[in-house]
């Protein structure tokens, strides 16, 4: 293993990270903003009134797309193993 197949690896773990997470990210901060514009609008300004909906949104995006999220992670665990075993 050389420098470059530990990059490549370290490559493919980051973009899996970042797509693994992307929806659970993206919803939580589509719902952020939505119940800010709204606080701004009453003027109500509780802090914990995000916490609920985001934590809500979040576990319906991940039970919704949670076969796609395991598909890129069982993808990426396949590559880590194919080059495993074949010596890189």
């Amino acid at each position: 293993m050389n420098e470059r197949d530990a990059l490549d690896i370290l490559q493919q773990a980051i973009w899996t990270i970042i797509i693994a997470a992307g929806p659970a990210v993206g919803s939580a901060m589509l719902v952020g903003i939505i119940i800010a514009l709204l606080q701004a609008l009453t003027q109500v300004q509780e802090m914990t009134l995000t916490f609920i909906p985001k934590i809500v949104v979040m576990l319906i995006v991940v039970a919704v797309s949670g076969t796609f999220i395991g598909a890129h992670i069982y993808a990426f665990t396949e590559v880590v193993y194919s080059r495993v075993e074949h010596g890189f």
